[in-house]
């Protein structure tokens, strides 16, 4: 017995050994398909992945990489162009921004200097007065005078004035004749500030040996060839011109034609509380101060009747004109429209005296005053009215001027005998106005 058990105990001993191994092995498998079954679940395309198809992604992805940063490159380049564009315009506006800034700041400054200069105009600020006490400004300050502009002048005009003021004639050759009866009667007044401007040398040497103070201007083409050839207008029209280096130097000048006789010194009887003081060509108080024209339009109903100020011109052949910055301004105006236009200057002198301020246009800020008619006398008054009437015949007036009639050396004369010589019918021949 105890053989048997001895023989059979290694063997159940074996059994036991192979038993448990198998159970292990079983437990393996199962522990290991379970494992799977979670990685296949949590993994469905595989664990591992194939670098054939990465490198087939990879090649196809670059392609589109390049195709894509191309058509980016393009989308870009459009993108700045846009861009450049649009800061262009910017650009463009701010430019315009920054001129319409510049120009209001020229304004402003423009302005403030106005301003400055009326408040030196006007000095101290004052309240209004009572009603009816109160008158605005009417006389500018002179200008300080700029000796460097013509020394030469300066030097003349020092021994010639009489209070910073003088008459002041143009002359040339063709109006010898008249220019002798001009002088002469001057001379015979007393008057002693006055100067002949010659615009050639015949009337510098005539002058000269009849001891009338002259001044020859420097050579200046521009005004030379019509000094020495031109018409009365013509040479008239360079009086602006000329006129300028008087009043920049200071003085006051009474501008005179030379178609005119002097009675009464002509300054004892200025004003000179304007800045240009001139005889009219009016004839009788309407049409020398102005008046009320009423002008009449039917069509129009009730409104048929429409009133406008009237006024006849200033003779730019004798005003007296002070050097203010205003008068400097109105010879700058008609010297520089009489270059470029084919005008007549007297009826430019008026324009830019008396045009107000409008749309486009800046008027003239100048005070102005009309002489006395009757002691400033044109020659349609004269020989019009004045002979005709026996209580205006006795008046003396201080100036006369032949400026109405084309015959002007005999009735110059004859003025001159009437006047002067006391000869009653030395007007008598002519007839009112001019016989063509």
């Amino acid at each position: 017995m105890i053989g048997r058990r001895d023989r059979e105990g290694p063997l159940m001993r074996n059994n036991g050994t192979h038993s448990l191994r198998k159970s292990r092995i079983i437990t393996a498998v199962a522990i290991g398909v379970l494992i799977g079954c979670i990685f296949a679940f949590l993994y469905p395309n595989g664990f591992f992945v194939s670098d054939t198809p990465n490198r087939n992604i990879s090649l196809a992805g670059s392609k589109t990489q390049e195709n894509s940063a191309g058509c980016e490159s393009s989308d870009r380049v459009n993108m700045l162009k846009s861009e450049f564009v649009s800061v262009s315009e910017k650009n463009a506006e701010l430019k315009k921004q920054v001129r319409e800034l510049t120009e209001r700041v020229r304004l402003a400054e423009q302005g403030k200097d106005q301003a400055q200069k009326q408040f030196l105009t006007l000095g101290k600020q004052y309240k209004a007065g009572p009603f009816g006490t109160v008158k605005g400004l009417r006389t500018n300050p002179t200008v300080v005078p700029d000796e460097s502009v013509n020394p030469r002048l300066r030097k003349i005009l020092e021994k010639v004035a009489v209070k910073r003021e003088l008459i002041v004639a143009l002359a040339n050759t063709n109006v010898k004749e008249m220019l002798e009866v001009w002088f002469t009667n001057i001379k015979r007044v007393g008057i002693t500030n006055y100067l002949v401007v010659a615009l050639d040398n015949e009337i510098a040497k005539y002058c000269e040996s009849n001891q009338v103070p002259v001044y020859k201007r420097d050579p200046d083409d521009g005004v030379d060839v019509i000094g020495r050839t031109g018409g009365n207008h013509a040479v008239s029209g360079l009086k602006f011109r000329i006129l300028r280096e008087f009043l920049q130097l200071g003085y006051s000048v009474l501008l005179s034609d030379v178609d005119i006789v002097y009675l009464q010194n002509p300054f004892d009887h200025l004003y000179r509380d304007s800045d240009v003081e001139s005889m009219s060509d009016g004839h009788n108080n309407m049409t020398a101060y102005g008046y009320n024209d009423v002008f009449d339009e039917p069509a129009m109903g009730w409104a048929r009747y429409a009133h406008t100020m009237r006024i006849w011109v200033y003779n730019s052949g004798f005003f007296y004109i002070r050097p203010t910055i205003p008068s400097i301004e109105l010879l700058d105006r008609v010297a520089t429209r009489l270059s470029k236009e084919n005008a007549w200057d007297q009826a430019v002198f008026n324009e830019e005296l008396f045009y107000p301020s409008h749309p486009g246009y800046d008027g003239l800020h100048a005070a102005r005053r009309t002489m006395d008619m009757y002691l400033f006398m044109n020659s349609k008054v004269l020989f019009k009215t004045v002979r005709n009437d026996a209580n205006l015949s006795k008046l003396k007036p201080v100036i006369i001027h032949v400026n109405y009639h084309p015959d002007k050396l005999p009735r110059m004369k004859a003025i001159v005998e009437y006047y002067v010589n006391g000869k009653q019918d030395a007007l008598k021949p002519f007839p009112d106005g001019s016989e063509w």
